[in-house]
């Protein structure tokens, strides 16, 4: 039992989330939609029928979760979103988080992403309100 490695329990609010997550590209649902509607015009295109029988029921589930959870349709407006998210040191998780969420206030954000506890790189209130308020901006003029 001594000589075992011990492996570390996850946990979101301190960012442990397992190595292969920290180091992993995460998506938000508004980027997976933009990929999956251009995947399936690619389809449509490859076949003569319209491709329907070449789009699975998975797929097509997949992409009508993505395109109702979205908060963002238009694809300049994703990239701002994320670019916008990238310029708070966020990890992708705490990224992704935000941006399919949408929280309207701090409190709500930490309440979403723990990790964004005040005394970490979050001093206070100040720095997560400019970032969500840049998110609404993009949202209000999209």
């Amino acid at each position: 039992m001594s000589g075992e490695p011990r492996e570390e329990e996850e946990n979101a609010a301190e960012l442990k989330i397992g190595e292969e997550f920290l180091k992993a590209k995460c998506l938000m649902n508004c980027e997976v939609a933009i990929i999956l509607e251009h995947k399936y015009e690619q389809l449509q295109h490859m076949s003569s029928d319209g491709g329907a029988d070449q789009v699975s029921q998975v797929f097509e589930k997949s992409q009508g979760y993505v395109k109702r959870f979205s908060r963002y349709k238009n694809p300049d407006a994703v990239r701002q979103v994320r670019e916008t998210l990238s310029r708070y040191s966020l990890h992708e998780f705490e990224l992704c988080t935000l941006g399919n969420l949408c929280p309207d206030t701090a409190d709500e954000a930490r309440a979403l992403v723990p990790s964004l506890v005040p005394g970490g790189r979050f001093q206070g209130d100040e720095r997560i309100d400019k970032m969500l308020n840049d998110l609404s901006l993009i949202k209000k003029f999209e």
